[in-house]
């Protein structure tokens, strides 16, 4: 996999995403996603190069990721330009698909949840087990929705 956008995290509007999926971690979980203060730039960049997994989605009808980090882009396998036109519920096994929903209506009403678990398919077909997972809404200083995000940092190959 390679990236055809090696520095999507110095976008203005990811730098915005990023701040959001940080503060909003912190405001429903009371932890950090990462030790450590910076500039607005600095925060989105340790998010990117975080060595564990952290995505999102819109509040699209049908959800679309709008954030992998490169940890979620190689265990994926794409680009951040074939991530961010997925839609999220397209990795997640046919079986999995009205738990994971009903997961996601729970988080949505609730503010996050935590020790989620479920398979996931790469691009090229790779299943993996993901475990541990927080999922959390994000909002911003209004509390306006603007979606939901997820991180682990534990999976297994299949």
């Amino acid at each position: 996999m390679t990236l055809l956008n090696p520095f999507p995290w110095k976008q203005d509007s990811i730098i915005i995403h990023s701040l959001r999926l940080f503060n909003s971690f912190k405001h429903w979980t009371d932890q950090t996603l990462l030790d450590r203060d910076g500039t607005a730039e600095e925060i989105a960049q340790a998010l990117f190069d975080a060595p564990f997994v952290l995505v999102s989605h819109g509040i699209e009808a049908n959800p679309i990721f709008n954030y992998g980090n490169h940890t979620a882009l190689q265990l994926w396998e794409m680009s951040w330009e074939q991530f961010t036109q997925t839609p999220s519920k397209s990795p997640v096994k046919i079986e999995e698909v009205s738990e994971r929903q009903q997961m996601l209506e729970q988080v949505k009403t609730q503010g996050y949840t935590k020790n989620y678990q479920g398979i996931r398919q790469s691009r090229t077909g790779k299943l993996f087990l993901i475990s541990n997972v927080i999922v959390w809404n994000i909002i911003d200083e209004n509390d306006q929705y603007w979606g939901q995000s997820a991180t682990f940092d534990r999976w297994q190959f299949l």
